[in-house]
């Protein structure tokens, strides 16, 4: 597998993802993910531009929590286009969870071309504050 990274004006990196075995003549991203820890869990912020609601896939099956994301073309309307730089392309990541997540209240949510998804841990897994005593 070979990856290389492309970078667009005024954009951060993506990685390309070229694999021996691709079926499809479209480019196979792996999006930029921001990871942030909150208080009851963790939040991920998944960069996908393009992808609209309805092309997200995301599963979780033992433990792997998969994105997957396809993007449409671009077709400007009343234009003829001399030079384009964004392809159309297929995202996928993949994230290997630990088993303090409780998978029923996962949330995930598609705006403005960032798929967030809201991750709270198990209630076995949340920090307990233990009161000290003075004697």
């Amino acid at each position: 597998m070979t990856k290389k990274v492309t970078k667009r004006p005024e954009q951060a990196p993506t990685e390309t993802t070229e694999t021996a075995e691709a079926t499809r003549n479209r480019p196979l991203l792996r999006p930029l993910t921001d990871i942030a820890e909150t208080p009851d869990g963790v939040t991920l912020a998944i960069e996908m531009p393009g992808v609209a609601a309805d092309d997200v896939d995301v599963t979780l099956e033992n433990r792997v929590l998969t994105i997957r994301g396809r993007s449409g073309a671009v077709d400007p309307e009343n234009l003829q286009p001399v030079h384009a730089e964004y392809a159309p392309g297929d995202f996928e990541r993949a994230f290997t969870l630990s088993e303090d997540f409780d998978s029923e209240k996962i949330e995930a949510e598609m705006k403005s071309g960032v798929l967030t998804l809201h991750m709270p841990r198990a209630e076995a897994a949340q920090p307990q504050k233990i009161k000290v005593k003075a004697s």
